[in-house]
């Protein structure tokens, strides 16, 4: 897949835990949102606890994040990723944190999807081929 495909899209809570001792966000708390993110994706086209019951998981790789401008608890963010490229076993996806015209965070995510009864990596769960026109 060449062109990126919007998947999941969230407001953004900033709590006062969230912030440092200089009143902006914490690096770490971005890949919480990640996170947040991700699960938002899969909640929307498979959720988790019908993933479990087809004793598939979810496996996280690899994150990375470029932080670009500070958050206070004051801004109103919203979050989204984009499916980058998604194969037979693999997928990557690209994140934002911005608010208005500001981007605060920018990252990537890899993973896979982990088959629980056989301990190894399984293919892409069905519903995430039919939505990513991945052969079946």
């Amino acid at each position: 897949m060449t062109e990126r495909k919007l998947i999941a899209e969230i407001p953004i809570k900033i709590n006062a835990y969230d912030i440092d001792a200089m009143g902006i966000v914490s690096n770490i708390v971005y890949i919480r949102w990640f996170e947040d993110l991700r699960m938002a994706f899969l909640n929307e086209y498979y959720p988790l606890d019908q993933m479990l019951r087809g004793n598939i998981s979810p496996i996280l790789m690899k994150t990375e994040a470029t932080y670009k401008a500070p958050l206070t608890i004051f801004d109103k963010p919203t979050g989204r990723c984009w499916l980058l490229q998604s194969g037979e076993t693999r997928w990557e996806m690209e994140l934002e944190i911005a608010s208005d015209e500001t981007i605060h965070c920018v990252g990537s995510q890899k993973g896979c999807f982990y088959d629980l009864e056989k301990k190894k990596v399984a293919k892409m769960p069905l519903p995430l081929r039919q939505l990513f026109s991945i052969k079946q």
